[in-house]
């Protein structure tokens, strides 16, 4: 069995004191993972169900993100010990790390090597400048921009200090225009009663309308929050920003105006005492606000305000599969307030695609960069960098290609249903590193190994749901 290098020593960071400025200099990854999410169950799945079937369905939404941010909690904690990503200890389980190397990158792929959400870019941005929706005539056109999305998505990966740290700053930029668009649009065109049905769907446990698309349904479950290999890559995540022992084993640096970085292909622990147990605790408040007050009720309060705009100016039973809420939105707002909504809406379902897209493209190529780094002899001359960015210049030129094969929805659908598997899988394991390679004082009390078993429960259900369907 091959087995990683064993764990060196150093002493555990201290985080700066607990305060709201701190706060703000601290957080980070959630808002990455909020960005990667809303594009997702939030923008595309949640509307779509909630307009054919009624608000009633966001129960497995409430689900899916609570089980979501305990699953994030989890692998974070195994970081925040080693320095090291969930992956890597999940790597460290029999029957050995390349077994779990080969296993997990085959997985990353198939959830993550189709862009989904590209194409669906093309058709918003196409849209926003020609004043109208594209149809079969400007296929070639749809073609050229859905290439300069990803080309786009390229450059930012390429730029900054450390990609974590692009991305985290491009992903509060994006988040914060997509929320305020959201909450200024849902007071100006969203009468009161809507908000109490969109609110009650979010708690009527167990409701489901007959004719309910249940593989739609699985996809939520799936989507709603991030899911599958999104959940895993917090950690990485977690890491590049120094959460903890993070901050002892180095980063993936960005190709442009990148620092030089030297990434530790294993992690480093700490000798539990007094101080660093004061050290851990200080850290685990950090990290409970990004995952929960950012995280979570960001995804809660983007899948709310999403689906409480599309469920009260698109007509009940529409198919959104094809053209998607943001047509139907754009074209309301536009006729019934100022014309300038049209390229307003347009412009914000951009940015909740393309940072969904972004932040997909980085975590594929992240996970299987990480997952190649920790597996490979060292090799001079060979950094994590070169391997991130050979990596992202394979799958984009195989992304040119697969992005044609269907549409958003339909290849989302897939992501779904990959997706919960993933899930159901890597909460076993997450539950089984926490509990056994970690000090008896840093592991998860029993109800939180008990959300991680709900959570396989949760997802296998989900699995045979859509396969059923």
């Amino acid at each position: 069995m091959h087995r990683l290098p064993d764990w060196q020593r150093a002493e555990l960071p201290e985080p700066l004191p607990f305060n709201f400025p701190n706060m703000l200099r601290t957080i980070g990854p959630g808002a990455i993972l909020l960005a990667t999410s809303i594009g997702g169950g939030e923008w595309l799945v949640g509307p779509a169900l909630s307009v054919q079937h009624g608000a009633t369905l966001l129960w497995v939404g409430t689900i899916a993100i609570l089980l979501q941010m305990l699953f994030n909690l989890e692998a974070i904690r195994y970081t925040l010990y080693t320095g090291e990503p969930a992956t890597v200890g999940i790597m460290r389980l029999a029957p050995g790390s390349r077994f779990w190397a080969t296993v997990y990158t085959v997985l990353t792929v198939a959830q993550l090597g189709l862009p989904a959400l590209a194409a669906a870019c093309s058709s918003v941005v196409f849209a926003a400048f020609a004043g109208r929706m594209p149809g079969a005539p400007d296929a070639g056109s749809l073609q050229w921009v859905t290439y300069g999305v990803m080309a786009l998505a390229v450059l930012l990966l390429a730029s900054g200090r450390t990609i974590e740290r692009m991305l985290e700053a491009a992903s509060w930029a994006m988040i914060s225009f997509i929320f305020v668009f959201l909450a200024v649009v849902n007071v100006y065109f969203v009468p009161l009663e809507n908000w109490w049905r969109t609110a009650a769907g979010f708690v009527a446990f167990g409701q489901v309308p007959e004719g309910a698309d249940m593989i739609l349904l699985a996809t939520l479950a799936a989507t709603a929050g991030s899911g599958g290999i999104g959940n895993l890559v917090i950690s990485n995540w977690i890491r590049d920003k120094g959460f903890g022992m993070g901050a002892t084993v180095g980063a993936i640096p960005s190709a442009i105006g990148g620092r030089h970085v030297v990434l530790s292909r294993a992690g480093r622990i700490f000798d539990v005492n007094p101080e660093n147990m004061r050290r851990w605790r200080l850290w685990w408040r950090y990290v409970q606000v990004d995952q929960i007050w950012l995280w979570a009720l960001g995804c809660f309060v983007g899948m709310f305000l999403n689906v409480n705009l599309a469920t009260a100016i698109i007509p009940k039973g529409t198919d959104l599969s094809a053209v998607g809420a943001g047509a139907f939105q754009a074209q309301y707002m536009a006729e019934h307030l100022w014309q300038g909504f049209w390229f307003l809406a347009l412009l914000n379902g951009f940015w909740i695609l393309f940072s969904t897209h972004l932040g997909n493209t980085d975590t594929l190529v992240r996970t299987v960069t990480d997952i190649i780094w920790v597996v490979t002899p060292e090799k001079r001359g060979i950094g994590a960098g070169t391997i991130y960015y050979s990596l992202l210049a394979v799958f984009t030129l195989w992304g040119a290609v697969a992005v044609n094969w269907g549409s958003a929805m339909t290849l989302f659908k897939a992501l779904g249903v990959i997706a919960s598997p993933i899930l159901a899988l890597a909460s076993i394991q997450v539950l089984l590193v926490n509990t056994r390679l970690l000090p008896v004082e840093l592991r998860p009390p029993i109800w939180r190994r008990a959300a991680l078993a709900a959570s396989a429960a949760f997802y296998i259900v989900m699995l045979v749901v859509a396969l059923r369907a």
